[in-house]
This record gives structure tokens, sequence and C-alpha cells, in this order.
């Protein structure tokens, strides 16, 4: 069965042509709905997607009534594929996945927007390597700042508790005792280990 699918994005947008251009594709049942394509809750395309059976086809008439990115495209065709159904665009004829032209078409897509995943991942290594020798720091800011671990150093080495100089600080005392670790490796090894009193 061909099942139409209509969207527009507003709605003050009119849905007669896409319902027209669908009727005359052979469509017997329409699913519309004003919904931007870059909503991923799209209650009809949701239902219509559930409601596919073998051998169905989903018609559209261009592909950007199904989805506003290459990668929701894939996302969206994907389902379909897994309902063991078909994909069809009036606009672009090449986006048919009953033939196998339009399947390898879109073999082509998916294994283009893997390649640009992989890219932007590289990029985004990269860059982060190159900030890293900039000295920016990545993850939470440390709840400690220098003057403060200094000063609870000090405080320390003249023989106060850890607990004590945690409360000083406002912090749990495991996070001064992580932090002024941290401070000794930087700085060398203490007299006494770690030098901290418990």
């Amino acid at each position: 069965m061909l099942l139409g699918y209509a969207r527009v994005s507003t709605d003050d947008q009119n849905l007669a042509l896409q319902r027209a251009a669908l009727r005359a594709a052979g469509c017997r049942r329409l699913y519309e709905e004003k919904a931007s394509g870059a909503k991923r809750d799209r209650p009809e395309l949701a239902w219509l997607l559930e409601q596919l059976r073998d051998d169905d086809v989903v018609v559209i008439t261009r592909l950007d009534r199904l989805a506003r990115s290459t990668r929701d495209l894939l996302d969206v065709a994907e389902q379909i594929k897994g309902a063991k159904a078909g994909l069809r665009s009036l606009a672009e004829p090449w986006a048919d996945t009953t033939s196998p032209a339009g399947r390898m078409v879109l073999t082509v897509f998916a294994g283009m927007a893997e390649f640009e995943r992989a890219l932007i991942h590289q990029r985004t290594s990269a860059g982060r390597v190159a900030a890293r020798q900039r000295g920016v720091r990545f993850g939470r800011t440390p709840k400690l700042g220098p003057e403060q671990l200094a000063f609870a150093r000090r405080l320390v080495d003249e023989g106060r508790p850890v607990r004590e100089v945690a409360g000083v600080l406002k912090c749990h005392r495991a996070t001064l005792y992580r932090a002024l670790e941290a401070l000794d490796r930087q700085s060398g090894p203490a007299s006494n280990g770690t030098g901290i009193a418990p």
C-alpha cells in the first residue's frame, strides 16, 4: 500500500498541494501534520511508522517534508527499512528505496554522514589537543583555587587536622585530600609521605 506523508511547518501554511500530489501518486492513506521538520516529536510521522507493514511504501512530495537533515532522513529511512517497507520521494526520483538505484543512493548518503561524523570527531580531538597545549583545562572547575590550596597546605603543615581545614574551606575532606595529594605530586614528594595530618 502507498502511504502518503505531508507536512508543513506552520499553521498558516496549506497542505492542499502536497495532499493533491500524494493522491495523484496513488496514496490510499494520508498522514498530515503541521510541525517543524526540526522537531523530533511528530505524532503523525510516528503513527505512520508504527502502522507500516511489509511492502508498504511511504510516499512524500519532497525529502525535506520528511526530515531537515541527512542524519534525520537516514534515521527515518532506517525505521522504514526495518519495517520491510519502502520510501519514495516524488520530487527526487533517485530517492526511491523500492529500486536498487535508490537503495544505493541512500547507502552512499549513509556513508557520507558517517564520514562527516568521523571528520567532526577528528577535528574536535585535534582542537582539544591544541587547546591543552595552550593550557586550556577541560572538565569541571576545581572546587579549590590555588590560593585556597596554598592556605590549606600551610594550615595542614602547621598541624591542623584535614577535617578542620576542610570545614574552614567549606569542602568535603576527601576533596581536600585529593587536592593536596595532586599539589604534592606537582611540587615533589613531601617529607613525611603525603604531608597530610588526618
